[in-house]
C-alpha cells in the first residue's frame, strides 16, 4: 500500500507539473500509471470540484481496471472520458508503465496545419532531438477516444512510439515510468514551440543530417539518457516547490 501511495503522489505531481507548464487547457488532460502486479491503472479522475491539472492532489487519483471501470477512489470522482487511451496502451504494450494525455496548443496547431515538427535544435537536448526524428506517431482523427473500439484504434496508430500527435486534439506520451512519459510530453511541446517561433522569424533550417546522426547516437547511451532525464525531472520538481 505504501508503494501505491507513492505512485499515486507521483501521478499527481506529474499532473501539477504539466499544468504549471500550460501543456493543457484547464481542466482537461490526465496522467496515469500502471499498478504493479495487477490489471489496474492509477489515473487522474474527473470530479465536480476539479480545477485542472495544476491543482491535482493524490486524492484526485483513482484506480480503474483495464476495462475502464472504477475500482477504488473517493466518492464523487469519476473515470475520465478518454480512459481508453490509457487502458489500451497498457493492454497492448508491456513496456508502458505510464501514460500522459494533454492538449498543448502549439503542438495542436501543427497537427491542424499538417506541418511537420522539424529537428531544429538538439545540441543541448539530444533525447529531445531523437524524439522528433524517430519517436512520433500520428492519429489522424480529431475525436474523443471514448470507447473500447476507439481506444484500440488509437493504440494501433501509436504503435511502439513514445509519443503520438492527435490531429486537432492533443498529444499522448508513454514510457517506462511517470517521469519518462511526462518529460516526453514536455520535450515535444518545447520542440513545437521552437518550430513555431522559428517560422515567425523566417524559414527554419533543420540540423544537418551528419549532426543529427551524432546527437541521436549520443542519446541512445543509457547512462547519458538517464543522467539527463534525472536532471530535467529535478528541475521541474524545483519549479513546483517554488509554489509550495
Amino acid at each position: 500500500m505504501a508503494d501505491l501511495s507513492k505512485l499515486r503522489e507521483l501521478v499527481a505531481q506529474s499532473c501539477r507539473m504539466l499544468g504549471k507548464l500550460n501543456l493543457t487547457k484547464e481542466p482537461s488532460g490526465h496522467v496515469s500509471a500502471r499498478v504493479p502486479g495487477a490489471d489496474q491503472v492509477l489515473i487522474k479522475a474527473r470530479g465536480p470540484e476539479e480545477s485542472g491539472l495544476r491543482f491535482v492532489t493524490a486524492r484526485d487519483i483513482i484506480t480503474v481496471d483495464f476495462n475502464g471501470k472504477k475500482v477504488a477512489g473517493d466518492d464523487g470522482l469519476d473515470v475520465p472520458q478518454e480512459v481508453f487511451i490509457h487502458t489500451w496502451l497498457y493492454k497492448s504494450r508491456r513496456d508502458v508503465e505510464s501514460v500522459v494525455h494533454v492538449h498543448p496548443l502549439t503542438v495542436v496547431l501543427f497537427t491542424i496545419c499538417d506541418k511537420p515538427i522539424q529537428p531544429l535544435y538538439g545540441a543541448y537536448d539530444p533525447s529531445g532531438l531523437r524524439l522528433i526524428v524517430e519517436g512520433l506517431a500520428t492519429y489522424p482523427r480529431s475525436i474523443t477516444v471514448s470507447n473500447e473500439k476507439l481506444g484500440e484504434e488509437f493504440a494501433k496508430a501509436m504503435g511502439d512510439k513514445p509519443a503520438c500527435l492527435m490531429r486537432g486534439h492533443g498529444i499522448t506520451s508513454a514510457g517506462p515510468g511517470v517521469e519518462d512519459a511526462t518529460l516526453t510530453a514536455i520535450k515535444l511541446n518545447d520542440a513545437a514551440t521552437i518550430n513555431y517561433q522559428a517560422h515567425l522569424l523566417g524559414t527554419p533550417r533543420p540540423i544537418p543530417q551528419e549532426d543529427i546522426d551524432i546527437l541521436v547516437g549520443k542519446s541512445r547511451s543509457a547512462g547519458s539518457q538517464s543522467v539527463h532525464a534525472n536532471s530535467n525531472w529535478r528541475y521541474y520538481c524545483k519549479l513546483l516547490d517554488e509554489e509550495s
